[in-house]
């Protein structure tokens, strides 16, 4: 059984909710690429990426979030900003799903050069 990305992304903003964070936005799209969530968690925005399977082969939810995807991640995440004119501290979570089980990892990563 698979869960639809939609379906998944509205049990993580659930999930998030429960744990404080504010959700601004969804689905944010650039030349870029697609930031799943944009939240508040007190005083940083957030940018959250959704991640579900149905099981562990491969490496599991967190091993899709590989340098090529933080990497486009990250791109995005300038364009939000600077589209918006945000200067808040960011940060970079990843929201792990597996059938029965979500795991948040804050602070998965972070922009280096």
């Amino acid at each position: 059984m698979s869960m639809r990305g939609d379906e998944s992304e509205e049990k993580a903003c659930y999930f998030l909710k429960q744990k404080g964070y504010r959700i601004l936005a969804r689905n944010w799209r650039t030349r870029a690429g697609e930031l799943d969530i944009i939240a508040r968690d007190g005083g940083i925005l957030v940018f959250v990426e959704v991640k579900a399977r149905s099981g562990d082969g491969f490496g599991g939810p967190e091993a899709a979030v590989d340098r090529a995807k933080q990497r486009r991640l990250i791109s995005a995440a300038l364009a939000f900003m600077e589209v918006t004119k945000c200067e808040l501290p960011t940060r970079f979570d990843v929201v792990a799903i597996r059938p029965g089980k979500m795991r948040l990892y804050q602070d998965a990563f972070q922009v280096t050069d």
